[in-house]
């Protein structure tokens, strides 16, 4: 540290930050009249969202009624198991776990190096920033914040929540953190005890939600507390069974949850297209640091998250016709495509499951729901509503014909350009004879194969068509055939 200048004036002179490196502080954050930002996520282990609500939590659910709240699922085996290290791996990072490669709690060969936790990746951008991990849990703190961050504590066990607490609240009041992370870990144990359906897994929320508010109070009670700008965002790594237990891939054990009360979030509100790995770029981005395209996160900052046109649907999505396992009431599914888009049926069979006779609009739990462990709940890049050709359960009813069915999408205007950049999100599984193809049509003529999906595919889809001399309009259209194989999802198609 320079001598006779602090660290927080460091902070403010633009151009030393702006030299840090790939990231770099906004004009904004770094004039001397600005709020400084500053950001506290709080982890909650094996803590699920509707026994908050069932819980007496006042503190929990104030930070709810004053911000953001969305629930968020995970993936399964064989991308990993529902357990600690993936969770809070996928939370620090910012990634799945299909790239930090932690699958479980052994950490065999994590991928950290490629993906680092978000208070590394703030110590790389402006070293000066002050970064603080403590954890009950001591492999978060050991293992998954690297060494780059200035503190990390694993609480001694002795201690457990009662000690990480304390540290939380003393680095909170007594020093100047800009970035910090807090794991409290004796829900989970509750859980495992007793199972999510109990009394004591409710007392163990209470419990929780009294330390959250000891945490809070720190931030609320600080003297310069007027001049910062805090986000604080709460999460879990994972749900539980009724009777206790995770690892699998029951709908309650995949159950994870975002709260986020700050500036940019309005009192009371709900999203359903936010996920867990949105924590660490929402973190990165309020503290006015940009993202880089080069580190390839799976999460947005949640304030840049824009709704595609499938989400519209969610209000008219309807329950189950012939799918047994979903519960009467569960929001469901549509085969009533958004304003502009269409569904070609024309080559389709007859029969079959309701639900999946052609491209259909559904969420993560109606889909998922439908048949565990055939890989629906690696689905994890789609969000909120999105679109499916689904020919394995569309075969569970008897049908004729073969499963030959086309979305298409609304023309877009491309006159003047001669390349247009397409985009969309897929999770395909390759089976037999299938096919996905997506196609081109330019001015309403013959159709055009762009692009064939061949193996299984999970992850952002980026083409660069080149535009026909003349061309005006282009609409595309995404084919899926089949016989009792697998299926393509689609999620927010872009074009231009």
């Amino acid at each position: 540290m320079t001598a006779g200048f602090p660290r927080r004036s460091l902070l403010l002179g633009a151009a030393a930050v702006l030299a840090a490196g790939p990231l770099a502080r906004t004009a904004v954050a770094a004039t001397a009249t600005a709020r400084t930002p500053k950001v506290l996520v709080i982890g909650l282990d094996g803590t699920m969202l509707d026994r908050i609500k069932d819980a007496d939590a006042p503190n929990l659910d104030a930070l709810m009624a004053g911000g953001l709240t969305a629930a968020s699922s995970l993936y399964a085996n064989p991308m990993a198991a529902t357990a600690s290290g993936p969770g809070w791996s996928t939370i620090a990072t910012g990634v799945w776990p299909d790239k930090h490669k932690v699958k479980d709690n052994n950490f065999t060969a994590p991928a950290f190096a490629a993906y680092p936790d978000f208070l590394t990746r703030i110590e790389n951008a402006v070293p000066a920033l002050s970064t603080y991990a403590v954890a009950s849990w001591a492999p978060i703190a050991d293992t998954i914040y690297s060494g780059k961050v200035d503190t990390r504590v694993a609480t001694p066990s002795a201690e457990y929540d009662t000690g990480t607490t304390a540290r939380a609240v003393a680095r909170l009041r007594d020093g100047d953190p800009d970035a910090v992370f807090v794991q409290l870990d004796n829900v989970d144990h509750a859980g495992h005890s007793s199972g999510a359906a109990s009394q004591a897994y409710l007392d163990a929320i209470h419990g929780v939600d009294a330390q959250v508010g000891l945490i809070v109070a720190a931030v609320r009670g600080r003297a310069t507390y007027g001049q910062e700008d805090w986000l604080i965002m709460v999460t879990a790594d994972h749900g539980h069974t009724d009777a206790g237990g995770h690892g699998g891939s029951a709908w309650s054990e995949r159950q994870t949850f975002v709260i986020a009360n700050g500036s940019a979030f309005p009192a009371g509100s709900v999203r359903h297209d936010v996920r867990i790995v949105d924590i660490a770029p929402t973190a990165i981005a309020h503290l006015g640091l940009a993202i880089d395209p080069a580190w390839q996160l799976d999460g947005s900052p949640i304030p840049t998250l824009v709704p595609d046109a499938f989400d519209s649907l969610r209000p008219q999505l309807t329950g189950p016709v012939d799918e047994t396992g979903i519960a009467a009431g569960t929001i469901g599914f549509t085969h009533t495509p958004p304003s502009g888009w269409s569904v070609d049926n024309s080559a389709m069979g007859t029969g079959g499951v309701t639900e999946w006779r052609g491209w259909s609009f559904t969420t993560d739990e109606f889909w998922t729901k439908t048949q565990r462990d055939q890989y629906r709940e690696l689905n994890v890049r789609s969000r909120n509503v999105f679109a499916v050709a689904d020919s394995d359960e569309w075969a569970d009813k008897a049908f004729k014909g073969n499963y030959d069915t086309t979305l298409v999408s609304p023309e877009y205007p491309v006159a003047g350009l001669s390349k247009v950049p397409v985009s969309y999100t897929a999770y395909y599984q390759q089976e037999g004879a299938q096919t996905a193809q997506v196609l081109a049509v330019w001015d309403g003529g013959t159709p055009v194969p762009v692009k064939s999906h061949t193996v299984e595919t999970n992850g952002r889809q980026s083409l660069v068509l080149t535009v026909p001399s003349s061309a005006r309009r282009l609409r595309l259209r995404f084919r899926y055939t089949g016989s009792n194989n697998w299926y393509w999802v689609l999620d927010n198609v872009r074009v231009g």
